[in-house]
């Protein structure tokens, strides 16, 4: 590329877009790639600072900025991802065309992030998305880049199936078992089906049984049966996870025939969580702290379940990095350092 006095560039078809920044304003292109300069942009491109205009020559090797990020963009967007047509300065925004959960590829980007001329940023793994929900953001980052760095980010997004995409919610009915003598006898009042409840219709999930039983294992065990033939794809079992000898909720989802059973996480509050699997259902013990506190362990994994992922231990230790809640007087979560990796 060379460079030429702005006064000598009329009739100079733009080669890219050039930004204007008003603090406070706007921040976007003032002149677009392809306009014509005329006599009248002369003053404006200098009030901007373009006392210079780039005169592009490309050899047969290289891409524009847009055209690369075109190319990018395909290969990038993975299920249930659109991305805009028109980039603007070589950037293409990402966004979701359902409500799921949102995946990244996090091993493929940050070997297309290494390249170098190429970049992406996206929203965390995991996070929990709405339509249009802007999920990534990208771009060739000179204005000329060499297509064999262009062909090889391409390569290893199309390799990886799209390095950002997002997972429809594949759980539509719920059921609660809530566990405790207590509870059952009507000493006090049931507080977790209200909070369980609430959480499930956040995501369109309709609770088709709930029941409140005693610490019995062979009756909790029953109850739970109960609920898968009742259709739930998930039973929530409330209570009783803890080491006290009246406890046996672990115990009776044992025995009701759950296996892969991870008892135990690295998240405060949480730690005394559960998850196993009768046959593909999931089965998942929440302790007390799921009745006083807003978030927990519980909120962390319950999208990936309903995404219909399995969640093995390797998942549940995974947790600790970020796992710590703050406890902050006005919960703002998930917008959080809280299950953040």
């Amino acid at each position: 590329m060379k460079t030429i006095p702005v006064e000598e560039a009329v009739g100079m078809v733009l080669p890219h877009d050039i930004t204007e920044i008003v603090r406070g304003e706007k921040k976007g292109p003032a002149f677009r790639k392809g306009h014509v300069i005329r006599p009248e942009d002369i003053e404006h491109l200098k009030r901007i600072g373009k006392n210079r205009i780039y005169v592009l020559t490309m050899s047969e090797d290289e891409y524009h900025e847009n055209d690369a990020a075109l190319l990018l963009a395909k290969a990038i967007a993975g299920a249930n991802i659109t991305h805009d047509d028109q980039p603007v300065e070589g950037k293409v925004g990402f966004k979701s065309t359902i409500s799921g959960l949102l995946r990244v590829e996090q091993e493929a980007l940050f070997r297309f992030n290494m390249l170098g001329e190429v970049m992406l940023a996206t929203l965390h793994d995991n996070t929990v998305v709405a339509p249009q929900k802007t999920v990534a953001a990208g771009r060739a980052i000179p204005l000329v880049i060499k297509k064999d760095i262009v062909q090889e980010a391409v390569r290893i997004a199309e390799d990886a199936g799209g390095l950002v995409k997002v997972l429809p919610w594949r759980i539509k009915k719920a059921a609660i078992v809530v566990t405790g003598r207590e509870v059952y006898e009507g000493r006090i009042k049931d507080a977790f089906c209200p909070v369980m409840t609430e959480k499930m219709q956040q995501f369109g999930i309709d609770v088709v049984y709930h029941t409140i039983v005693p610490d019995d294992t062979d009756i909790i065990t029953q109850e739970i049966r109960t609920a898968v033939s009742k259709g739930a794809g998930i039973v929530l079992c409330t209570g009783g996870m803890s080491v006290d000898p009246d406890d046996v909720t672990r115990v009776a989802i044992a025995k009701a025939g759950a296996t892969d059973i991870c008892y135990g996480s690295p998240v405060l509050p949480g730690a005394m969580f559960l998850v196993g699997y009768l046959n593909d259902i999931p089965i998942v013990g929440i302790p007390a702290c799921g009745m006083f506190f807003k978030i927990t362990v519980f909120d962390l994994v319950l999208p990936r379940l309903l995404a219909g992922e399995r969640i093995t231990r390797k998942d549940i230790a995974a947790l600790g990095h970020g796992g710590l809640c703050l406890s902050c007087k006005t919960c703002r979560y998930p917008v959080c350092p809280f299950g953040k990796d």
